[in-house]
């Protein structure tokens, strides 16, 4: 009987609660819905507030507390993971308000909704990009900002996955070996520019292994007319990894690829 008593008291509550809040989007009581909007937001309920808060803000515009609406709706639309709606009302704020009081956390939170909006490595990496440009933004404006560590620290988590991404894309064409083509080469080409292009990435082991096994790779399959000069550049390109990765996680598979490409050579 406890247990349903509950259940009916909780009921009861719920009913009142939407019906309550029907009145309140019947109202033109424009005071009332903004404070009702807060309470919500404080307590939440972001669907809500948002409601609320944007039925109100045409009546607040070109007033102070519009900057406080656009605010509200921004992190409102943060609080249901909906990013891209939060993007856009942060944007409309900054134009709005270009050095408002809060301005340096909009220009932030832009770049975090993209981040937060960026896919898996395996996916279209536009968000990532947006990311990266918006966190640029940010640190070019905001240099002294509190921010900042947190800023660069999605930035080198962002560029880490496009890196990664690249990974990938090697491996991929590793994988394909000389189907309709040279895809060995496609692999250390693509592999090569991403060390260029994110020199500090965690995935750099990989993908100076990667560029090894691929010469070796494309060395076993040439014609012998390429064979030597082919396993000679797989020799080079082992010394390089190895100079770089003493105690690489792929030093054993190295050596042997060393050991490997000088027996098909006569190199002792």
């Amino acid at each position: 009987m406890k247990k349903i008593f509950s259940i009916f008291f909780v009921l009861i509550l719920f009913l009142s609660s939407c019906s309550e809040y029907q009145k309140l989007l019947k109202s033109t009581d424009a005071e009332l819905k903004y404070n009702k909007a807060v309470e919500y937001f404080d307590k939440g309920d972001f669907v809500r507030a948002a409601t609320l808060f944007d039925d109100i803000s045409v009546y607040y515009r070109g007033t102070d507390r519009s900057e406080e609406i656009l605010n509200y709706l921004a992190q409102s639309y943060i609080g249901q993971d909906d990013y891209y709606s939060a993007i856009n009302y942060f944007q409309t704020y900054l134009k709005s308000y270009p050095k408002g009081k809060y301005a340096e956390d909009a220009k932030f939170m832009i770049g975090y909704c993209y981040y937060k909006d960026s896919p898996d490595a395996r996916l279209d990496q536009t968000a990532t990009n947006q990311a990266i440009n918006a966190f640029q933004e940010f640190l070019d404006m905001y240099p002294e900002s509190k921010l900042v560590p947190d800023a660069n620290r999605m930035v080198d988590e962002l560029l880490n996955k496009l890196a990664y991404k690249y990974y990938l894309n090697a491996r991929l064409y590793y994988n394909l070996g000389n189907y309709m083509g040279n895809n060995y080469l496609s692999a250390v080409i693509t592999a090569q520019n991403a060390l260029k292009k994110f020199p500090s990435t965690s995935y750099r082991d990989d993908l100076s292994f990667l560029i090894l096994e691929s010469k070796f790779a494309q060395a076993e399959q040439s014609v012998v007319s390429k064979r030597e000069e082919r396993y000679q550049d797989t020799i080079d390109e082992y010394y390089s990894y190895i100079n770089e990765f003493p105690d690489g996680k792929y030093k054993k598979q190295a050596d042997k690829i060393f050991n490997d490409s000088k027996k098909a050579i006569n190199i002792k």
